[in-house]
C-alpha cells in the first residue's frame, strides 16, 4: 500500500500485540481526536489492560515527533488511531487420556498518527483541510473545541489562566 507521508504527521506502529482487537478498539474510541496530554491522562485513569500498550505507543509517537521533527508535545493531537486484527497464536494444552486442547491467543496491530496543529497558520485552515466526516467529528467533540479555543487564545497573545 502506498501511503503519502505528510510533513505534519508522525506515526507509531505496534504489531502483534497480544490482545483482542475488539478490546483495544474500545479504548481507542475514547481517545481518538483528543490532544496528546489529554489522551495520556485518560489512559492512565482507565482500568483496562489495553491501556498500557496504547499508552506506550502514543508516548513513542510523541517522542518521535519531538526528536525527529522538532514538534512541541503540547501542540500534538491524536489525528488517527486504528486497530486491525492480527494473526492468532495457537498453543496445545495437554488434556486427560492423551488428548489436547487448542488455546487461541488473538493479536492486533495498532497504528497511532499524531498531527501538529500549529503546523498550519491557523485553526480554521486545519479544519478546512480535513475531510467532511472528520470535520463533523472534530466540531462535535467538546474537548477538541475547548482545545481549539485554548490554542486561539494562546496564539492571539492572550495569557490563558487555568483555574
Amino acid at each position: 500500500m502506498n501511503r503519502k507521508k505528510r510533513k505534519d504527521d508522525v506515526y507509531a506502529l505496534g504489531q502483534y500485540i497480544s490482545m483482542s482487537a475488539h478490546k483495544a478498539r474500545r479504548v481507542i474510541d475514547q481517545i481518538r481526536g483528543r490532544s496528546y496530554e489529554e489522551a495520556l491522562m485518560i489512559l492512565e485513569l482507565m482500568p483496562y489492560r489495553a491501556c498500557y500498550p496504547i499508552f506506550k505507543l502514543i508516548y513513542s509517537a510523541a517522542s518521535n515527533a519531538s526528536h525527529n521533527k522538532g514538534f512541541n508535545k503540547a501542540d500534538l493531537i491524536l489525528f488517527k488511531a486504528e486497530v486491525n486484527k492480527g494473526t492468532t497464536m495457537k498453543k496445545l494444552k495437554p488434556q486427560a487420556r492423551g488428548r489436547s486442547y487448542l488455546i487461541k491467543r488473538p493479536t492486533c496491530h495498532i497504528t497511532i498518527v499524531l498531527k501538529d496543529i500549529t503546523y498550519y497558520g491557523n485553526i480554521e485552515e486545519y479544519i478546512r483541510n480535513l475531510c467532511k466526516t472528520n470535520q463533523h467529528k472534530v466540531l462535535l467533540n467538546p474537548a477538541f473545541v475547548e482545545y481549539l479555543d485554548f490554542l486561539k487564545s494562546k496564539y492571539d497573545g492572550v495569557i490563558w489562566d487555568k483555574k
